[in-house]
């Protein structure tokens, strides 16, 4: 399950973990401008976790995900 927000500055995707033998905590992913966070709750330290990526590391990435074990240059 996930949910969609728009707010002033910025889309709010959070991706909740249904229902299963080993639940993870929410995530949070966050598109501004020019960077994208996502942040997770460690439940060990309850803090969160934070990653910031470019919007050249957000399209790698999503070429990734469809390509096979390697090292690749995506041509801009």
């Amino acid at each position: 399950m996930f949910t969609i927000e728009h707010e002033f500055d910025a889309t709010v995707v959070t991706l909740v973990d249904e229902p299963g033998s080993h639940l993870q905590e929410d995530v949070t992913i966050t598109a501004f401008e020019d960077c994208v966070t996502v942040e997770q709750t460690d439940p060990r330290t309850d803090r969160d976790q934070k990653i910031t990526l470019s919007l050249s590391q957000i399209r790698d990435l999503a070429a990734a995900l469809d390509l096979p074990e390697g090292s690749y240059r995506l041509k801009r």
